[in-house]
C-alpha cells in the first residue's frame, strides 16, 4: 500500500510573499504538504496576478507559483489588519516574506518583534541582497542580480555584450534555498524547541550557481569570460550544425573523446597531438568543430544524437520548453500536472520535481481566487463571527 502521508504535513506556512521568489518557497513547502495561507492586498491580491498571460481573468504565472495555498486578504498598514495578522503568526510554523529590509520592522511583524510571540517561528526572509548588507536598501529584480552577480559576463558569444540568463535564475534559486532554509530550520527546532530568522539573498544564491566560474577564480585563473555554448574546462562540449539544426555534443573526458572518434569513424584521433588531453582540446576546439560538423553535414539531428547515443557519447537536440515538455521522459515523470481552476478552467502546473518513495503526492495543486479563504480562516482559525467579519470587509480591512 502506498504511503499517504508527505514529509510536511500538519505544518503551517503563512505567505506574506509577492511575485516570485517568495511564492515559490512557500509553493515548494506546500508541494511537500505543508498548509499554506497566502496574506494578500484587499482588492488587488500579489502584483503577479496582473502578470499576462490570463485563461478567463486568471494569470497563469499566478497560478503557478501559488498552486495550492489559501488566500486571505488583509489591510497590513491598518491596526485591525496588524492584529489580525499577529494571531495567525502566533499559530504558524514557518513565515515567508520578500519585502525589501525595513520593511517589516515599519509594519510591526519584523523577527525580532514576532518571535517574542512564536518563539517556535521559522522566519523566511528572501531579498536582493540580505538583511545586513551595505546594499540591503537597494530595490533589486533578478535581471538586476544577473548584472551584479557575475553571470551575464559569462552568458552569451565572446564577441557580444554581456547577456542575461533567459529564465529569472536569481530569483528562482533564492526561492528554491528559502524552501531549503526553512526545512533545515524546522529539522533543527526538532532538536532546540527554537525557530529562528532564515535570511536569503538572491545576490549570494546566484553567485553560488556558478561552480564552474568560481573554481577558476578561487583556482588562481582571470574572471572567465563568455565562451557561448562551449565550455570553459572540457572540449569538445558545445552545439554542433547537423543537416537541419544545432545538437550538443558533451565530452568531459578522454574515454568519452575516444568514443567520440569512434563514432566519427576515426579512431586515431586519440593519437593526434592535438588532441591528447582536455587542455589539448581546449586549445584546438576550431579543428574540433571542423572535424565534428564535416562528419555531421549530411546528418540530421536526430541521426547525430542516434549514433553518438549509441556510441556512449552524450549528446541532446536543443529543444524549447514546449517541446522538453512532451518528451516521453517528460510524461514518464508527469512533470506537469492537471488541475480544474474554478474560473481558468483546466490549468497545468509543474510542482517540484523532487519524487519520494515514502510520501504521498501533494493532494491540491490549485491556485486561489483572491481572498477565496477569507472568511473560513477568519472564522475557524481565529473564531470571528460572520457579523465581525462582515464588519472587517465593510470598513476595507479584508
Amino acid at each position: 500500500m502506498s504511503n499517504t502521508t508527505r514529509p510536511l504535513d500538519g505544518v503551517k506556512v503563512l505567505d506574506l510573499a509577492r511575485v516570485l521568489a517568495g511564492p515559490l518557497c512557500s509553493a515548494m513547502l506546500g508541494d511537500l504538504g505543508a498548509d499554506v495561507t497566502k496574506i494578500e492586498i484587499p482588492n488587488h491580491g500579489d502584483d503577479s496576478r496582473a502578470f499576462s498571460p490570463h485563461l478567463n481573468g486568471e494569470s497563469s504565472y499566478f497560478m503557478l507559483l501559488n498552486r495550492g495555498k489559501r488566500s486571505v486578504t488583509l489591510d497590513l498598514k491598518s491596526d485591525e489588519g496588524h492584529d489580525l495578522l499577529v494571531e495567525l503568526i502566533k499559530q504558524t510554523d514557518v513565515l515567508v516574506e520578500n519585502f525589501r529590509p525595513g520593511v517589516t520592522a515599519r509594519l510591526g511583524i519584523d523577527y525580532e518583534t514576532v518571535k517574542t510571540l512564536n518563539p517556535r517561528l521559522v522566519y523566511v526572509s528572501i531579498s536582493g541582497f540580505g538583511q545586513d548588507s551595505p546594499l540591503a536598501h537597494r530595490a533589486a529584480y533578478d535581471h538586476v542580480i544577473q548584472a551584479i552577480g557575475g553571470i551575464m559576463t559569462v552568458t552569451g558569444w565572446q564577441d557580444g555584450p554581456p547577456t542575461r540568463v533567459g529564465d529569472a535564475v536569481a530569483d528562482v534559486t533564492a526561492g528554491i534555498y528559502g524552501s531549503w532554509g526553512a526545512l533545515a530550520a524546522l529539522l533543527q527546532r526538532e532538536r532546540t524547541g527554537q525557530g529562528q530568522h532564515v535570511d536569503v539573498a538572491m545576490l549570494d544564491s546566484l553567485v553560488s550557481l556558478q561552480m564552474v566560474s568560481l573554481s577558476q577564480i578561487t583556482g588562481g585563473k582571470p574572471a572567465p569570460g563568455r565562451v557561448g555554448n562551449s565550455h570553459p574546462i572540457s572540449s569538445p562540449m558545445d552545439s554542433y550544425l547537423a543537416s537541419d539544426g544545432y545538437v550538443v555534443i558533451a565530452v568531459a573526458n578522454n574515454a568519452l573523446f575516444a568514443k567520440l572518434a569512434g563514432a566519427l569513424g576515426n579512431p586515431a584521433l586519440t593519437s593526434d597531438p592535438r588532441f591528447l588531453t582536455d587542455p589539448d582540446r581546449q586549445m584546438n576546439q576550431a579543428a574540433l568543430r571542423s572535424l565534428i560538423e564535416d562528419w555531421a553535414r549530411d546528418l540530421s539531428v536526430e541521426e547525430v544524437t542516434d549514433r553518438l547515443e549509441r556510441a556512449g557519447v552524450p549528446a541532446a537536440p536543443i529543444y524549447d520548453l514546449s517541446q522538453a515538455l512532451k518528451t516521453p521522459h517528460s510524461k514518464h515523470r508527469e512533470l506537469l500536472k492537471k488541475v480544474q481552476h474554478p474560473t481558468a478552467g483546466e490549468f497545468e502546473v509543474l510542482p517540484q520535481p523532487v519524487r519520494f518513495s515514502g510520501a504521498g503526492p501533494a493532494v491540491n495543486y490549485v491556485a486561489p481566487l483572491l481572498g477565496q479563504h477569507t472568511d473560513s480562516v477568519l472564522s475557524t482559525e481565529l473564531g470571528l463571527t460572520a457579523p465581525q467579519i462582515e464588519g472587517l470587509r465593510a470598513r476595507g480591512i479584508i
